[in-house]
């Protein structure tokens, strides 16, 4: 016992930290890919904050790589699911979730800049707040394989992992605490959620 307990006591918290982070963001990344409420982009900056502040080396890297393949094999996996969805009669649970996501608007506007840009649209689709989902659903109805999707949706994980965790770096880079930084991180990114939303509202409003 009193060996066990001097083992335990030398386990850097930064080991620690590690051994339980990187899996639960993945998990989490993982999860919210597939049921679209998990606020992703809030973890992956908070993920980077955490990572900044830590001495090991890599740390930012293994955030991004972690960040950048649940994010990945989550929307393959959804993306998968919608097509056995397309192809079944009746349609499926899965299916039925990612039509309830893409507003006719959003839908229609996705299929136009699908037919036009093609495979860089799924790019941006990452990038901009719920747009995601609407143009999958449009690559969906274009009846793109899953190896297509796939190909074209590497670049933008990995996009949208780069940009999140730039957020949390400089989240993390503006206060010498870590909860500080995370906290700046969440707020920033909210704030980048947001602001196309507000920005559709004025204009409607305005157009009125």
């Amino acid at each position: 016992m009193i060996r066990l307990a001097a083992v335990v006591t030398v386990v850097p918290a930064e080991s620690t930290q590690q051994a339980v982070g990187y899996p639960s963001l993945f998990l989490l990344v993982l999860i919210g890919a597939l049921v679209p409420v998990v606020p992703t982009g809030a973890l992956v900056s908070s993920a980077a904050v955490v990572a900044f502040h830590q001495t090991a080396p890599f740390s930012l890297a293994l955030v991004f790589v972690t960040a950048s393949l649940a994010a990945f094999l989550g929307d393959a996996a959804l993306y998968w699911l919608g097509r056995r969805g397309m192809g079944s009669r009746n349609g499926s649970r899965w299916l039925a979730a990612i039509r309830a996501r893409a507003p006719e608007d959003r839908l229609t506007q996705a299929q136009e800049k699908l037919a036009e840009h093609n495979v860089a649209v799924l790019v941006l689709s990452r990038l901009v707040p719920a747009g995601r989902i609407p143009v999958m659903l449009a690559c969906l109805m274009a009846e793109w394989p899953l190896g297509r999707f796939a190909r074209g949706n590497l670049p933008a994980c990995l996009a949208w992992a780069a940009t999140y965790q730039v957020i949390g770096i400089l989240g993390g880079s503006l206060f010498p605490r870590p909860w500080e930084g995370v906290v700046a991180a969440v707020a920033l990114t909210v704030l980048v959620g947001a602001t196309p939303s507000v920005w559709r509202r004025a204009r409607r409003a305005v157009k009125a």
